[in-house]
């Protein structure tokens, strides 16, 4: 097969780029070691040469913290499975020093020539450490702050055979917080510049090591004698765009730090090439300089842009950075993908809140409440990835990461620039450690805790340190000053007055996250929440803040996700009690992992039998709740709303509320919910007034669009009742009709099922949804008498890791009923971990037929597939 000339040179390009990036630097993740201090008689300079033995030190996971290098060694239960981490010692207890670990690592480098020089990078260590190598101490003085970065350069450094010794001793967090059941504990441990949820919080059981460690990735770099750090790359995309057709050209502005690691001046270029076309800037640096160079703007000629999810494509260019000497000498490069994007945030003067604009357009913000991707900090990119990807299917085009965590890493970015997902990024600092109101909790008072944390200096140096990190993604679109509250006064003016317009410019900096500056209500307020279940109308008919940045529902998962991590003998459903404060009787294990109740909505579904029942009776409610809530809202965009944030759409520990999938990855009816309540294009029923609409949330003006509205009884008989062709203008909703006497005719009795679809022009399905309806007693009665269904399945592979199941239902039949398809490992008998479905818990109309694509990138041999609904026993298939 003859390969284009034009594919051939790019991956000449991509493989060529992938060898020099093998040649300048490698990650040092495996081969460690570690011991607890009070077992360690030695210091640094003895424990860093390569001759000293450690032969009684055990394995360490690196990026870990002290627990995961425990839990790796079977030192400690796993905290995730029951009530396993109340057996783990809590350093609040044991006094730091239990917590306090060597950690050492031997790798070979040898002495470069020619001037070459060789760094050591680490990219996160909580709280504070000494670092040594082959004897000598790096730092001068003891670094701390959980997220400000460290680079040495080592050449001077590295043993003339090749053999070093990296030595490390790291100290937790001080002070550690009391964790007495309070958000984040007594308060005290947002003194420190880090995270705050490790003391505990209402949906997360304090982390006995407060994630001690060396949490983040530790690198070796080798470079020429110039040196390139911090490479800052600006896209500017004028005017109002469209995702399709030609462009008017785009402006790229580049600069980055260079340095030069020598006692001697040194002339070179900086230079980068971007889709052809070189830029190049001649610069001389004197000795042991470091400058900032700015590189002249280049207009790039009909911009392939990136958009958020549903608006348009995510592309991406390659920008190659580096700074040549002599004849084409490299001596340093950074490779960074960029996304071409404006950002752009205005007030909506008719919502009253903030609104965010891409490339010119309004994106209405369908977001979620992220913390981290695991509480012990095992990030991974397939995680990540793994993690955006299920937001991306969720329709979501936004991720706010809380501030009572961490600015989030690289590779994290990496996943929501490919997915299309804004960032909401928060800093440090949440109003219930920090003083937003008093809290006998807490051990110090409100107006102690308003100065937290201690060292205002190293906050502001860390702020800068980490906009330097990630500042060149393009789904990164807000900074925020932190969690419902502002950072003290000298730190909230540094890094708004500061910081920002200096590092950061182009990107809107809000001061909290429930501020003035993101809505408020007629009276003059903003807020956040709810966070519990409510009535579906509720969703349509009250209105919240007009920028939501928290509000929610309940959402455990089903059977099998629950037996992860819950023993059988806990496995024991809630029991509600409707007079009795509305409260649920709870099972010790599941109040510890921080249930919060369905009341009486399960029961409406006919009270369950037992908790297998529970669980799957839940997943109704699940998908009704959070279908509801993103509908309620986008019917009222840019009238009442300009976006909303759920709280929150996943876990970093086994917690039993506020998720979309569990710890484990396995998705929950909230997923396929919000799948299809924040659908760019959906048709939809107001459960208050009995309204057909049509939301279209893209920037298309669609024609021609044929909706269709029946009513199906519980047997399975269509009752159809309207037939429109409509236009739907963009970014707006379109009222079509009242269906109020024709619900109460057929639902009344026991319920009943309504079918809307919208079809294009060539019949080709663009939104198609299904409700259940109670019956004039608020129950689904009706359900419990359906007649078993009568689906035809199949699945059959279609690529490599790729499946498609088709479900097909009889004419003579009733709806085939909230069906979940899984794919399961045939010798564990379980589900495989991570699978993505292009849609699930489907119902399918008599005489129709639905495809659901699974997708999947494990080695699992054989797997076959497995599809249960509330009228379909569990049938397990084989795959074709």
């Amino acid at each position: 097969m003859r390969i284009p000339t034009r594919i051939l040179l790019s991956l000449l390009l991509i493989t060529a780029i992938k060898i020099a990036s093998a040649q300048t630097g490698y990650e040092l993740n495996t081969g460690w070691k570690c011991k607890a201090i009070g077992a360690v008689k030695d210091n640094g300079e003895l424990i860093s040469d390569p001759a000293f033995p450690l032969t009684d030190w055990m394995p360490a996971t690196v990026p870990g913290t002290v627990l995961t290098s425990q839990l790796n060694n079977k030192q400690i239960p796993d905290p995730f499975y029951g009530m396993n981490n109340k057996l783990i010692p809590d350093i609040y207890k044991t006094g730091r020093d239990y917590y306090t670990y060597w950690f050492v690592k031997d790798f070979k480098e040898n002495i470069p020539k020619n001037g070459s020089q060789v760094y050591l990078n680490l990219r996160g260590v909580n709280y504070s450490c000494n670092v040594f190598l082959n004897g000598r101490q790096l730092n001068e003085k003891l670094h701390s702050g959980m997220f400000l970065r460290q680079s040495y350069n080592i050449t001077k450094w590295l043993s003339k055979k090749g053999n070093n010794r990296l030595a490390v001793i790291v100290y937790p967090p001080d002070p550690v917080g009391n964790p007495n059941g309070g958000q984040g504990g007594d308060g005290t441990i947002a003194r420190n510049v880090g995270i705050q949820y490790t003391a505990g919080w209402d949906w997360i059981q304090p982390i006995r090591d407060r994630n001690t460690g060396i949490w983040d990735k530790v690198t070796i770099e080798k470079t020429g004698v110039m040196r390139i750090t911090d490479p800052h790359v600006v896209t500017l995309v004028p005017g109002i765009r469209q995702p399709i057709g030609l462009q008017k050209p785009a402006i790229i502005q580049v600069s980055a730090q260079v340095k030069n690691a020598t006692d001697k001046p040194v002339t070179g270029f900086l230079k980068y090439n971007l889709d052809g076309k070189p830029v190049s800037k001649k610069v001389t640096l004197k000795p042991g300089e470091t400058q900032e160079v700015k590189l002249n703007d280049y207009v790039l000629k009909n911009p392939k842009l990136w958009w958020p999810n549903g608006y348009g494509p995510q592309n991406l260019y390659h920008l190659n950075l580096q700074f040549v000497i002599a004849v084409n000498k490299i001596s340093d490069q950074k490779n960074i993908e960029i996304g071409v994007r404006q950002l752009t945030s205005e007030w909506n003067a008719h919502t009253q809140s903030r609104q965010i604009n891409v490339n010119g357009q309004r994106v209405f913000i369908k977001g979620g409440n992220w913390i981290v991707s695991d509480e012990m900090l095992r990030f991974s990119n397939a995680r990540y990835d793994a993690e955006v990807r299920f937001h991306h299917d969720m329709n979501l085009n936004l991720i706010r990461v809380w501030g009572g965590a961490l600015v989030e890493r690289p590779e994290f970015y990496q996943a929501c620039d490919k997915y299309g997902i804004l960032v909401f990024q928060d800093m440090w600092g949440s109003g219930d450690c920090n003083g937003r109101w008093a809290d006998k909790a807490k051990l110090d008072d409100q107006a102690t805790r308003r100065k937290y944390p201690d060292d205002h200096d190293l906050y502001i140096r860390s702020i800068e340190d980490q906009v330097k990190m990630i500042r060149n993604y393009a789904s990164l679109a807000i900074w925020c000053g932190g969690n419902e509250i502002t950072q003290p006064d000298d730190i909230l003016a540094a890094v708004r007055d500061t910081i920002m317009p200096k590092l950061d410019n182009t990107r809107w900096f809000v001061d909290f996250s429930n501020s003035l500056d993101m809505g408020k209500t007629e009276k003059g307020v903003n807020g956040d929440g709810p966070y519990n279940i409510q009535p579906i109308s509720v969703f349509w008919a009250k209105k919240t803040y007009p920028f939501n940045s928290e509000v929610g529902s309940m959402g455990i998962n089903d059977y099998e996700s629950l037996k992860r991590f819950i023993p059988t003998a806990n496995m024991v459903m809630p029991e509600y009690n409707k007079s009795g404060g509305r409260r649920e009787k709870l099972d010790s294990v599941w109040r510890y992992h921080t249930y919060i109740g369905y009341e009486d909505y399960i029961d409406k579904y006919g009270k369950p039998k037992d908790v297998k029942e529970f669980a799957e009776k839940a997943q109704l409610v699940n998908y009704d709740q959070y279908r509801a809530l993103m509908e309620g809202f986008s019917s009222h965009m840019w009238d009442w709303y300009t976006g909303s944030i759920i709280w929150k759409t996943q876990n970093p520990w086994t917690a039993m509320r506020g998720q979309m999938y569990d710890y484990y990855l396995d998705p929950n009816a909230c997923l396929y919910g919000l799948h299809s309540g924040s659908a760019p294009v959906h048709i939809m029923y107001n459960p208050v007034d009995s309204a057909v609409s049509i939301v279209n949330n893209t920037f298309v003006n669609l024609k021609n669009v044929t909706a269709t509205v029946k009513l199906y009884s519980i047997a399975g008989k269509a009752a159809p009742v309207t037939t429109l062709i409509k236009d739907i203008a963009p970014s707006g909703v379109l009222p079509l009709l009242s269906i109020k006497k024709e619900i109460a005719a057929a639902a009344t009795d026991k319920g009943a099922f309504l079918a809307l679809r919208l079809t294009d022009k060539n019949n080709k399905i663009i939104s198609d949804n299904i409700y259940w309806l109670a019956d004039g007693k608020g129950e689904y009665s009706g359900l419990n008498e359906m007649a078993k269904s009568k689906l035809s399945i199949t699945a059959k592979r279609i690529a490599k890791g790729k499946i498609a199941v088709t479900l097909t239902n009889s004419k003579q039949a009733p709806v085939a009923f909230f069906n979940q398809i899984s794919l399961i490992n045939p010798t564990t008998k379980e589900r495989v971990l991570p699978v993505f479905y292009s849609d699930n818990y489907v119902s399918v109309l008599p005489g129709e037929q639905k495809v659901v694509v699974l997708e999947y990138n494990l080695p699992v041999v054989n797997p076959k597939v497995s599809i249960r609904g509330w009228n379909l026993v569990e049938r397990v298939i084989d795959i074709k």
